[in-house]
């Protein structure tokens, strides 16, 4: 008989998920529930679109459920929410959120794919209109709304990571003078101080105020209508709209509820088939723990990359394929006014978190091309070894050209284990 496969979730890693198991059977009946309005559409494209970057709303959009109905054969219910698993029975409460009704369907293989929610910390005036996260499509075109609607000339975005940077550049883009906070005493978490400093000097090149080492202490409002901003050394910065991007945290409440095994970085627990505690449940993407590849240890990682090969897997697992996930090295990249940074592997820190101790750095400051020709730009590297044998560990990299092709190659070195 036919497999019934049922998918909690769309975008990187649900939609690919579907499409692969389609592609090895098919006979299988599959089923995508998101409770979204869009089953696949491009995260990383969502701060282009606030800045204007991409114009239409339609370019986000990867896939339709009408293109997985007609091209895969595979059915997406939109705006359908799964409130429930019953693992005895192999059954999914799920909840339509246009009607409230609450119905059932069984399932002979369950693949969740929830992703993550951004964090909003419980500060003072944390729900103040005017305050906004950076998740999905229609949030996106709320905060776009919103400059529209209130002629924004000011913004502050709270948090220097990949989403941080990409929203300051943008709003930046719309003409608005933007202020960046951070917690921590670089930008750029992932890489290494020294150079994160890089990307902080391109950054104060073009925006207003670039405050570091300064955590956010809560929100009011001001007295003409706009929002002021207070971190915790007693500063105040005017607004009329508020990014929070300071990391998200992995959906986990239905597996959960479920009783699935969760670790101790809050994720769903997987093996290198994706399989979790229970054979007959799957799960992928933001939400779930894997194996960092150098390091051996535990690791989230919401980056679409990883999680559609995380899909690929799943489904080669649920349909008897041998596959296995080898973990991430979190290669990511990142571009600021021109400024491209990127990470592949272990940072010093890192390693140093992880108590590696067998290792050796190398500063490189090499051409992007060869200096007798015109327009060579410089571009700043950092290489990370393993003393005993030279095994690549990981690398950083900041410039304005040819970044990610340097990158892309020691990431393959990294996975392949050159030396």
């Amino acid at each position: 008989m036919a497999k019934k496969i049922l998918i909690v979730g769309g975008v990187a890693g649900g939609a690919t998920c579907a499409a692969r198991l389609r592609r090895l059977d098919e006979q299988a009946e599959i089923i995508v529930l998101e409770r979204g309005p869009y089953v696949s559409f491009a995260n990383c494209g969502l701060p282009y679109y606030v800045g204007d970057v991409i114009r239409e709303e339609g370019k986000l959009l990867q896939a339709t459920p009408e293109l997985f109905r007609q091209r895969f054969r595979i059915e997406v219910r939109t705006q359908h929410e799964a409130v429930r698993i019953d693992r005895e029975k192999r059954e999914l409460v799920i909840r339509d959120l246009v009607s409230g009704e609450e119905y059932r369907e069984s399932y002979d293989a369950l693949v969740l794919s929830p992703g993550a929610s951004p964090i909003t910390p419980p500060l003072e005036g944390i729900g103040l209109p005017g305050i906004f996260t950076v998740r999905t499509v229609p949030g996106s075109g709320q905060i776009r709304d919103w400059i529209s609607r209130h002629q924004a000339k000011r913004a502050v975005v709270i948090g220097g990571g990949f989403i941080g940077l990409e929203m300051v550049e943008n709003l930046a883009h719309r003409g608005l003078e933007v202020t960046l906070i951070e917690a921590a005493d670089q930008v750029m978490p992932p890489l290494d101080p020294e150079m994160a400093e890089y990307v902080r000097q391109r950054l104060s090149a073009h925006i207003a105020n670039v405050r570091l080492g300064d955590p956010v202490a809560g929100f009011e409002k001001d007295s003409h209508g706009g929002l002021l901003v207070k971190t915790q050394s007693g500063l105040r910065f005017g607004a009329d709209l508020v990014i929070l991007s300071i990391g998200v945290r992995p959906e986990t409440k239905l597996a959960r509820e479920a009783g699935l095994e969760t670790g101790a970085r809050g994720g769903i627990r997987v093996d290198e088939q994706m399989r979790t505690s229970d054979p007959h449940i799957w799960a992928v993407g933001d939400a779930v723990e894997v194996k960092n590849a150098i390091t051996g240890e535990w690791h989230l990682c919401p980056l679409a990359g990883p999680a559609q090969r995380q899909a690929r897997v799943a489904a080669a697992s649920i349909c008897g394929r041998g596959a296995s996930f080898r973990g991430v090295q979190g290669t990511a990249i990142v571009g600021v006014f021109g400024l491209t940074a990127a990470i592949t592997g272990e940072s010093e820190k890192s390693l140093r978190r992880a108590g590696v101790t067998d290792y050796e750095a190398v500063y490189l400051h090499p051409n992007n091309h060869a200096a007798y020709y015109p327009g060579a730009k410089p571009i700043h590297m950092k290489l990370l070894y393993r003393r005993s044998d030279g095994l690549v560990l990981g690398a950083q990299a900041v410039g304005e050209e040819d970044v990610a092709r340097r990158i892309d190659v020691i990431a393959m070195a990294i996975q392949k284990g050159a030396t």
